[in-house]
């Protein structure tokens, strides 16, 4: 297991500098199943990343009609939110170290299986506590999408390939977020809150048959762990033991769980303290969306290979610290009631930046996780959903008339993720190392 000092680098697999890019990066990978991933497969492992924000963003609009039908407050039914995140954290856990074990493919189909039955179920729900346990189901499900992508991907690709590899599939499943709101909003045209559920239910039969017929076998036998929940539960502690993976992990998480409360809260911020439309939700947050694209994309194709993925990193932390202090300077009135656009302004801002520190910070903690994969990727995964089903009650916590919290938790979780990078981290040593990348 690789430690902080980075003695063991070459015996796991372990790139020295730890930074990612520029010179003294070792190559990607040049394996057979590399070379055979093509449009189709990136577009399957995108589905598969852009499930959760589905799965999530295309029932945004229909917060507020959820708690009128079920006669349920709203921190009640944020809990579907954090139920679903909840699941999805914990999934990762079990689905994770399967995928080691078993390879990618059948934990993923089974992991299919159970979300679409979770998921119709959902659209049936009559109380909001019922509504909480299949939204848990459906996380638990769906966590097998999200922890194997990424296993995959570690799978085929390595170092700065694998970065860009991380922001494409940002742009892929970038999508989802943009048109799930105003799919949802759509669907509330000629539909209840209920109907969401049943197009999320169309959308995991079609994934479901896709990934069953195209995507193949990623882990070969081979490189297969063969113990039981006793090696997996080794191989967790041994990557928690590295300081460096656990502070990409964390800060990672951190900056997941300040967008998480955005995603959280902006249903409430939006239409019911500043009085939009739930078309217009659906509009600011595809433009916000299309921010963490454009920023995504800038990181893949201009930054990575010229500037190393910790300062990228670093620039994303910093950005996203600096917009959740303005919304909290905005939202707590010390300008006055700003309105809606310097809010929408802020928070497109603090999206946007998340395009460089989401896939910067998986790329380098997978880096050091070639040996076990699932587990890390995991791990990633767990963590971050923990720390978001955290945020997303947080946000509520003084009602539905103030975005205060929002920002608030936005501020703590952007100003944590800078600590944890710079303190565990540490990506001056590393750059020293490599010899001043």
């Amino acid at each position: 297991m690789p430690d902080s000092g980075g003695s063991r680098a070459q015996k796991e697999h372990i790139p020295p500098t730890g930074t990612g890019a520029g010179p003294g990066t070792a190559p990607a990978r040049s394996t057979p199943a590399a070379r055979r991933t093509g449009l189709l497969v990136t577009l399957v492992l995108g589905g598969l990343t852009a499930l959760p924000p589905l799965s999530m963003d295309m029932y945004l609009p229909a917060l507020p009609e959820v708690t009128d039908a079920l006669h349920a407050p709203a921190s009640t039914v944020q809990l579907t939110l954090t139920a679903c995140l909840a699941g999805m954290a914990l999934g990762q856990l079990v689905v994770g170290p399967m995928s080691d074990r078993w390879g990618r493919r059948r934990p993923l189909l089974l992991g299919m299986v159970v979300y679409v039955v979770a998921t119709a179920i959902c659209a049936f729900a009559p109380t909001a506590e019922l509504l909480i346990a299949f939204r848990l189901l459906q996380g638990l499900a769906g966590a097998a999408g999200i922890v194997i992508s990424r296993a995959v991907v570690r799978d085929l690709y390595d170092g700065v390939e694998m970065a860009r590899f991380f922001s494409t599939l940002m742009l892929i499943s970038g999508v989802a977020p943009v048109i799930a709101p105003v799919i949802g909003g759509q669907v509330l045209r000629v539909t209840d809150w209920r109907g969401v559920f049943v197009v999320l239910t169309g959308v995991g039969v079609v994934l479901t048959l896709v990934v069953w017929k195209w995507l193949h076998e990623t882990l070969p036998p081979e490189e297969r762990h063969t113990g039981g929940v006793g090696e997996a539960l080794r191989t967790m502690r041994g990557l928690l033991s590295d300081r460096v993976f656990t502070g990409y992990m964390i800060a990672g998480s951190l900056a997941f769980a300040a967008l998480f409360a955005y995603v959280s809260a902006s249903p409430f911020v939006v239409q019911e303290i500043y009085g939009a439309s739930p078309q217009t939700f659906s509009l600011l947050f595809g433009i916000n969306s299309i921010g963490l694209i454009a920023v995504g994309q800038i990181n893949g194709k201009v930054l990575v290979g010229r500037v190393s993925l910790d300062k990228a990193l670093g620039l994303g932390l910093g950005v996203i610290s600096l917009a959740a202090l303005a919304l909290l300077l905005m939202t707590s009135g010390v300008f006055g009631d700003v309105g809606l656009v310097p809010v929408a302004a802020g928070l497109f801002v603090l999206m946007s930046a998340m395009g460089l520190a989401m896939p910067n910070t998986n790329a380098q903690a997978l880096m050091r996780t070639r040996h076990a994969a699932g587990s890390a990727s995991a791990l990633l995964g767990t963590s971050s959903f923990l720390i978001g089903a955290i945020a997303s009650p947080l946000v509520g916590i003084a009602g539905e008339h103030t975005a205060v919290p929002m920002a608030v938790v936005q501020v703590v979780c952007a100003l944590g993720a800078m600590v944890c990078f710079l303190a565990l981290c540490r990506p001056w040593q590393r750059t020293r190392t490599a010899g001043g990348l």
